[in-house]
């Protein structure tokens, strides 16, 4: 429905230990060039912050609490998503207006929902967050980052970033610990605490429009997108009018069982460099440049759509457009992005 709007020594040995835990805590997933902490996805909680809700399952979080962080609400809030098969069913996914995902360590890929029309009563479980969601956030004004922490180097530069970082020790009662799942993998956020209100659809700045499907087109009612060590497939339901999510061969459900489902799926072609990090492993933290040029494949309606894309800076929101230059409007409801390696 046309363009969207324009929208951060002691000396004793008991002493050391607590030092050790606090900089483990903050540390995230991943390392610098040495080996580091396994995140456990706590994120930085050494001042007790986290929630007494811990033991609670994500479906029967209470709702209605005030807001706890002194945000305005007024811009949308991006909320990194634990998608390893130890971590699903998810909580609150399909309530975003935007799922981005972009490849990590190992092969594996991470999930970033968004909202801005509407903030669930849970989300998570939360993980932590890459540097590369320093580069997409810059669409956004001033956006809010829900993650579990990051490693100590790249803390520096969350913190100097345009965006208000929102980690488990930082809002009182934001976070809690969900039943079902071992940590990391139980990590969950009530959104009320952290915003008083969706900021609504202004705040999404992508440069996405809405409308009637472009002319032309091939049929592509399944499309499967391959990581190096994950998997999704989007499997057009005609009855639901939407492309139907699975992730590793299994149907992607919410922890009330509904199935996660997409109005418009992008295929967007990029390119994925190593970074400065590592994670505990070894394994370098891929970089993901989302500002550039290159090739994307649209899918909406059980239609394929071969397109352009492009971000002339960090601060722009991403076009699409035909070979002759027309914007390619989506389909009104939940896009997917899925960044691939060109």
């Amino acid at each position: 429905m046309g363009r969207r709007a324009r929208t951060r020594r002691a000396t004793t040995t008991a002493a050391l230990l607590a030092a050790a835990l606090t900089v483990s805590l903050a540390a995230g997933c991943t390392g610098t060039n040495r080996p580091g902490p396994v995140d456990d996805g706590r994120g930085a909680t050494q001042d007790g912050n986290e929630s007494q809700d811990a033991g609670r399952d994500p479906g029967q979080d209470p709702g209605g609490a005030p807001s706890q962080s002194g945000l305005s609400g007024e811009s949308v809030l991006a909320v990194k998503i634990d998608n390893v098969r130890a971590a699903r069913p998810h909580t609150g996914t399909d309530s975003a207006d935007i799922v981005y995902t972009e490849q990590v360590e190992g092969g594996l890929s991470r999930l970033m929902a968004v909202y801005a029309t509407k903030l669930p009563k849970v989300i998570g479980p939360v993980r932590s967050a890459r540097e590369s969601d320093l580069e997409l956030l810059r669409q956004f004004d001033n956006p809010t980052l829900a993650f579990s922490g990051a490693q100590g180097k790249l803390m520096p530069l969350i913190d100097k970033a345009p965006i208000n970082p929102q980690t488990p020790g930082k809002t009182s009662g934001a976070y809690f610990r969900g039943t079902g799942k071992a940590a990391p993998h139980n990590l969950y956020l009530h959104p009320s605490r952290l915003l008083p209100k969706a900021p609504g659809a202004d705040a999404l700045t992508t440069g996405f429009t809405y409308g009637s499907a472009p002319s032309g087109g091939r049929k592509d009612t399944s499309e499967t997108v391959r990581y190096p060590a994950a998997t999704y497939q989007f499997t057009w339901s005609s009855s639901r009018d939407r492309y139907l999510v699975s992730m590793d061969g299994t149907a992607a459900v919410t922890t009330a069982g509904k199935r996660i489902a997409a109005a418009t799926v992008v295929v967007q072609y990029v390119k994925i460099r190593k970074s400065a990090f590592h994670d505990f492993l070894g394994n370098n933290t891929p970089y993901t440049e989302t500002v550039g040029s290159g090739k994307a494949k649209v899918l909406r309606g059980g239609k394929a759509y071969d397109v352009d894309w492009e971000r002339e800076k960090a601060t722009d929101g991403t076009t699409f457009t035909t070979g002759d230059g027309e914007p390619v409007n989506f389909a009104e409801g939940q896009v997917w992005v899925l960044y691939v390696k060109a």
